[in-house]
């Protein structure tokens, strides 16, 4: 039937659109530091205080929990001071991450903010930013005007820029090795979702000329396109998600673990990308069932008796 095949177009070329949004927006991953950050904030104020003495709480006695108090605020107020440090040592940011860039995320730092619209004169080591808008592992050093750029692009190739230097040998390794495992599920990724925008693409031009011509079998290989591109979409975006875990998973924990005050999570251009991968198997679904309803009826019985009355 006409209408599937028309149907099953529309929804293809919706799933082009929502895929290609999904490749070019930068949403697929965001994280949320504030709270991290407040926190580490009122622990430097109070450890600069003149009058702040650390005293250790595992020479203190046990206190039991008083009734209304969470286990949360109790983990928090007995955290030792090493334990913050630890903690806040890392400078983390609000980020959301794309296929091909990293951004900071706007208005959820003010500090960065400064630092990305107007610059400002830093003295000592600011970490993570980057000197006249080249990106330096070390941070700027001695008296000079830090920039902070918006985004970064996703290196798609190794380098060890990232690696710290002050570890030991067999550390050293074993991240060299996980950066490569990481790398592969990125350039996998990426590559899946562009051979799946292609499909479809190519897909959807078949089965337009397909309508145009009246060809069944052009609608038919549309229809194997479509189902293609929405395989492909289900392997890149089963890679990202994986890569994800990878990620979070990475040893040594104080080096790539995320603090647990720092909400995270996939964001719309994600959700965006399974929509299109939806839209591409129910397109594929109407567009090989089309032609098989639209086939004419099978009339051979109807010939065998016309041939069984001719003399």
């Amino acid at each position: 039937m006409r209408v599937l095949t028309a149907a099953g177009l529309s929804l293809a070329f919706c799933s082009i659109g929502l895929t290609v949004l999904a490749i070019s927006t930068d949403h697929w991953y965001e994280t949320d530091a504030r709270k991290h950050r407040e926190r580490c904030k009122k622990y430097e104020r109070k450890r600069n205080d003149p009058g702040y003495i650390y005293i250790s709480n595992q020479n203190l006695p046990l206190r039991t929990r008083e009734s209304g108090e969470s286990g949360a605020a109790l983990r928090e107020t007995r955290l030792p001071a090493p334990g913050m440090e630890s903690r806040c040592s890392r400078r983390h940011n609000s980020s959301s991450s794309g296929l091909w860039r990293r951004c900071h995320r706007e208005g959820f730092d003010l500090e960065n903010e400064d630092l990305i619209f107007k610059g400002v004169e830093s003295w000592g080591t600011a970490y993570g930013v980057g000197t006249r808008g080249k990106t330096r592992s070390k941070g700027c050093k001695l008296l000079v005007l830090c920039l902070l750029e918006r985004c970064t692009p996703v290196k798609y190739y190794f380098s060890s820029e990232s690696i710290p230097s002050n570890l030991q040998q067999n550390i050293t390794q074993s991240i060299k090795e996980d950066e490569w495992h990481l790398l592969h599920l990125q350039r996998m990724t990426a590559g899946f979702m562009g051979m799946a925008l292609s499909v479809v693409l190519f897909g959807w031009a078949v089965g337009l000329l397909g309508c145009w011509r009246l060809n069944d079998l052009m609608q038919y290989v549309s229809g194997l396109l479509f189902l293609m591109g929405g395989t492909f979409s289900i392997i890149a975006l089963c890679t990202y998600v994986a890569g994800i875990s990878f990620q979070l998973g990475r040893r040594p924990r104080a080096l790539f673990a995320l603090p647990d005050d720092i909400s995270h999570g996939y964001s719309w251009s994600m959700f965006s990308a399974w929509s299109g991968l939806g839209l591409a198997l129910l397109a594929g679904f109407l567009c090989t069932l089309a032609p098989a309803l639209d086939s004419p009826p099978f009339d051979e019985p109807k010939h065998r008796a016309e041939n069984s009355h001719s003399p």
